[in-house]
């Protein structure tokens, strides 16, 4: 009993379709979609914001990465 079948929510689908129209549910799933978006975007927290891109480093970093090159010998066995 307490299960519902695919063919009672295909009712109860025809029947909200009915009721609200076509343009009015796709209206609504547009709503919600830039809302989840508007969430999604507040929940960045400020350093994410303003971190470029992954693979992007703004010229003006001013990262500076200093290091010594030797030469790798081989050794002999």
């Amino acid at each position: 009993m307490g299960s519902l079948s695919i063919w009672h929510w295909l009712i109860v689908l025809v029947v909200v379709v009915l009721i609200f129209g076509t343009k009015k549910l796709r209206n609504m799933g547009t709503d919600l979609g830039s809302a989840v978006k508007g969430f999604k975007d507040g929940m960045k927290t400020e350093d994410d914001k303003a971190t470029p891109p992954s693979g992007e480093i703004h010229p003006t970093a001013g990262q500076t990465i200093e290091g010594e090159v030797k030469k790798e010998t081989a050794s002999k066995s």
